[in-house]
């Protein structure tokens, strides 16, 4: 498996990545709270303001992977979806699906009658690659029942480096749910998928050598990458990147200065995006470690 990963092509996000094919993008920027509530018939309505107008939409039409993509309904009730904003009755109750990586995401949630759950989350996808910090905030659906996707991610060195004993950190790892591997069919030359089943994997830096703020904490974009076929697999070098050198003037290598990672990615189908955060490799380099890792 190890190996496998090593002989991918990493496709490289030059700048920012396209639109997402994952949960259900909603709207970007909300102003305030977004509020959630789901009928007996199983359509979701999101309040949210957005440009100082507040909206009512609503959702339905499918769960996991099956039944395609959310119908979305921005009118508020014109549409086909059954149900109106002015007399929705909400049924939906307290979420009772449990914690999981990217549940920090969420800003709204409940879990309906049918035992099936719904979320809106909230994070910055499209960010610039090498040392951004900032983009849109995007409200996503989701609606799912059963476990969600399975990031999984390892950290190691990569076979190239400043000396023999300082190399580059490396990320390697799967994706999948519920035991089917998450990969890309196609995808255009700058990684955006091209079909349904793709999803981007975006990694963020804390504190990388990008730019360390003068005090606290904060995450910078490094990259986006692939998960790709036969086994949901991706790798990553944080190695200094030609493209990062044209926009920063400098090799830098977006090196976590303390360590510390994360990835996030759309879920599959309407299911939940997840989030994982993980450590670097232990410093200084270990070639016996190495040789560990390679073994996975």
């Amino acid at each position: 498996m190890r190996r496998l990963v090593f002989l991918l092509t990493l496709v490289f996000l030059l700048a920012l990545t396209g639109v997402a094919q994952a949960s259900t993008l909603i709207t970007r920027n909300p102003q305030g709270p977004v509020k959630l509530a789901v009928n007996q018939q199983g359509v979701a309505m999101l309040t949210v303001r957005v440009n100082g107008q507040t909206q009512h939409i609503l959702a339905w039409g499918a769960i996991n992977m099956s039944r395609g993509r959310l119908l979305l309904d921005y009118s508020g009730g014109t549409g086909s979806s059954g149900a109106n904003w002015q007399t929705f009755r909400n049924t939906c109750g307290p979420y009772r699906g449990g914690a999981f990586p990217g549940s920090k995401l969420i800003v709204a949630s409940c879990t309906a009658r049918d035992g099936s759950h719904w979320a809106v989350q909230q994070w910055q996808r499209s960010i610039l690659n090498y040392g951004g910090t900032t983009g849109s905030t995007e409200v996503r659906l989701s609606h799912w029942r059963g476990p969600v996707a399975d990031l999984v991610v390892f950290s190691d060195w990569s076979r190239y480096g400043r000396s023999k004993t300082e190399k580059f950190a490396h990320l390697f790892g799967t994706y999948s749910f519920q035991g089917k591997p998450i990969g890309v069919g196609q995808a255009t030359p700058q990684g955006v998928p091209l079909d349904d089943k793709g999803r981007n994997i975006y990694l963020d830096s804390l504190n990388s050598n990008y730019g360390v703020p003068t005090s606290g904490f904060q995450w910078r974009r490094v990259n986006g990458f692939l998960a790709n076929r036969p086994y949901g697999q991706f790798c990553f070098e944080i190695g200094p990147k030609r493209q990062a050198s044209t926009l920063l003037g400098q090799q830098f290598s977006g090196e976590s200065t303390v360590n510390r990672y994360r990835v996030t990615s759309p879920g599959p189908g309407v299911t939940p995006d997840i989030r994982v955060e993980f450590a670097g490799p232990p410093s200084p380099y270990d070639p016996n470690w190495q040789l560990t890792m390679n073994d996975l």
